[in-house]
């Protein structure tokens, strides 16, 4: 069966769309990787993605099109436009990478040198306390008082994902104010 001569009908069928992966799927995984730069676990996504419209819109393929080749790139395109913006639209999660570069108050620097564990103790102090008030409320919460995002969000009256992009940007403000660490939050060499 030519992917040109589904109808609507047809289109709602599981082998009709498997053909079409067949006949368009390479090329449209091709065509989204470039636009997600590289990324193949995005770009099968954005495939799975654009079939399911496909499936959800059967009017598209009564058009007199030769191929449904223009229309998949078309809603792929728009789907990767969509899924980049919305990730731009909100802050960049962090790992626990960011956590690790942050001294812990409770260890000191070198166990045989209790000046060098005070002074790394009063340098924490000391960053921590140029934050915001905000950013310092959820950092004492999550790692002095060792609560949960979720119990830290009902103490301040504030919901989850403020609590981890306060957090994020407080660690990206408290690392460059540490001996140590350059201004991006990186340890000095």
């Amino acid at each position: 069966m030519a992917t040109a001569t589904l109808s609507a009908s047809a289109t709602t069928d599981e082998g009709a769309i498997a053909e079409l992966q067949r006949e368009h799927g390479p090329a449209l995984l091709s065509f989204l990787q470039g636009l997600t730069y590289g990324d193949q676990q995005r770009a099968e996504d954005l495939v799975q993605e654009t079939l399911v419209r496909a499936w959800q819109h059967p009017e598209a393929f009564e058009r007199p099109y030769e191929s449904m080749r223009p229309w998949l790139f078309t809603v792929g395109r728009r789907l990767a436009i969509d899924a980049r913006r919305s990730r731009l639209a909100r802050p960049a999660e962090i790992g626990d990478g960011v956590l690790a570069t942050v001294p812990d108050p409770a260890d000191p620097v070198d166990p045989t040198d209790p000046t060098e564990s005070a002074v790394a103790r009063l340098d924490v102090r000391a960053a921590v306390g140029s934050l915001s008030a905000d950013h310092r409320a959820v950092l004492d919460r999550l790692y002095f008082q060792g609560l949960s995002v979720r119990e830290t969000a009902e103490s301040l009256g504030i919901p989850p994902g403020t609590v981890k992009s306060r957090t994020h940007y407080a660690l990206r403000a408290l690392a460059p104010r540490l001996p140590g660490y350059d201004r991006t939050g990186r340890r000095a060499a």
